[in-house]
């Protein structure tokens, strides 16, 4: 008997994973609100079908989870743990690619005794991060050592060649996601100490690392690398540092949107404004010589190379905005989404980079590095889909074929769930380089 597969949702990183799990022999449905995306996922393909479905529609829902051996939600994470009890009720098996809310660890136990597996955070970052950093960590405890700090760096980027507007960057997924994780604040520990930095902070808070093959680039922290501690099994580590790639110029750019207020939700009337005139009101100057002003405003810190990005985006055009009531984070946002998306030819990147400071009972210190340079192959898939959606493609796969054996509420953290999904990424071309043996001098200060 064929195995089915349920997949909820059809965005940027859907597609790679519909042609594995076709590949593989398995029946797959594509259920999501425009029937056509789901379609041309398909192909044709005599073992995919696409269902035109919404997420009010529990009703559907159920059937289809009811008809499918494991669910798939790619929907946005606030619908996931819905998705889960319903496969609760029908035991079948889900996988996805977000982050494990307090809401999902709860149905741990149902899952347990239900006898499936909730699988997630099996993506890029999380997932791939995860897996690579725990194949390290248990080599590493294995051997007797001690991890004296950890630092894991991910960035999905333009390729440098076409990393060629003031920011550095490009959209090719979720754009709205990337502009809202700007305003995140973060937490996380640096030689036995918390350091917590302030939403509004968040960009000043960068450093400089080189990542080999791509150059120097900026790396700011990302929300709360503290939690990492437990879930990687790290008692008495100093440092713990999760943090995002971005190409020069990113952080000082973003700091002076963020300082103006550019990312700020709260609705207004903005008919007939301009561009330059919602700047200026934002920042509070007058708007004739927008950049001067800027420039000389206290407390802003406006580099040359912020006011030319935001000059390049547009933002101090005389032109009328062509909104009515909205937030100034839709205004920004939908401004750089026209101005930053990825074209057809143009190829993304993603980086990842993790260091590990270990030492051992016989004095003796070693820095490991772990890192993956993947280039995604314009007109076809994008490296940030291939990297998010393959890891979990292949879960589905070894859940379904009896390889995974686990049940409950998991992430890939334990070596019978992130081996075989590393090995078979490191076969189709995606994989991590370890180096061990590095000198302490390596290590990020």
């Amino acid at each position: 008997m064929m195995k089915k597969v349920l997949i909820l949702g059809a965005g940027l990183v859907s597609k790679p994973m519909v042609e594995y799990l076709l590949n593989e022999g398995f029946q797959v449905i594509v259920a999501t609100r425009t029937v056509e995306k789901a379609q041309k996922l398909i192909g044709g393909h005599k073992n995919g079908k696409a269902i035109a479905w919404v997420m009010e529609d529990k009703e559907t829902l159920s059937d289809m989870v009811r008809d499918c051996d494991l669910a798939v939600s790619l929907l946005p994470y606030r619908f996931h743990v819905d998705v889960a009890k319903l496969c609760l009720k029908h035991k079948k098996h889900l996988v996805t690619t977000s982050y494990i809310s307090p809401a999902m660890q709860a149905l741990h136990d149902e899952a347990v005794k239900t006898g499936v597996i909730f699988l997630n955070e099996v993506g890029l970052d999380p997932g791939i991060d995860h897996m690579s950093a725990m194949r390290v960590i248990d080599h590493v405890k294995q051997k007797g050592g001690h991890i004296e700090e950890f630092y894991s760096l991910c960035g999905a980027l333009p390729a440098p060649e076409d990393a060629n507007n003031p920011f550095g960057y490009k959209f090719s997924w979720s754009p709205k996601g990337v502009v809202l994780a700007s305003r995140n604040g973060a937490t996380y520990l640096k030689h036995g100490k918390i350091v917590t930095i302030e939403p509004i902070d968040l960009f000043k808070a960068h450093f400089l690392h080189t990542f080999p093959g791509v150059g120097e680039m900026e790396v700011y922290p990302n929300r709360d690398s503290v939690s990492f501690v437990d879930i990687y099994g790290l008692k008495g580590v100093q440092t713990m540092y999760r943090g995002t790639y971005r190409f020069k110029g990113w952080c000082e750019s973003l700091d002076l949107m963020k300082a103006i207020g550019l990312v700020n939700d709260g609705d207004k009337d903005y008919t007939g404004v301009t561009f330059r005139q919602f700047v200026a009101e934002m920042a509070g100057v007058p708007g004739k010589d927008i950049k001067k002003e800027l420039k000389e405003k206290p407390g802003l810190n406006a580099s040359d190379k912020a006011l030319e990005a935001l000059e390049w985006l547009g933002l101090f055009d005389n032109t009328d905005m062509g909104y009515g009531v909205t937030s100034p984070f839709e205004i920004t946002s939908d401004l750089m989404i026209k101005k930053m998306w990825m074209n057809d030819n143009e190829r993304d990147m993603v980086v990842m980079q993790h260091l590990f400071l270990v030492t051992y009972n016989d004095g003796k210190s070693e820095v490991i590095s772990s890192r993956m340079l993947d280039f995604g192959t314009p007109a076809t898939n994008t490296s940030i889909a291939r990297t998010v959606a393959l890891p979990a493609a292949m879960a589905v796969k070894m859940i379904l074929t009896g390889k995974i054996n686990l049940h409950g509420v998991y992430r890939p953290t334990l070596p019978e769930l992130y081996n075989p999904i590393l090995d078979e990424l490191e076969a189709n071309g995606i994989k991590m380089v370890e180096e061990y043996g590095l000198p302490v001098d390596q290590m990020i200060k």
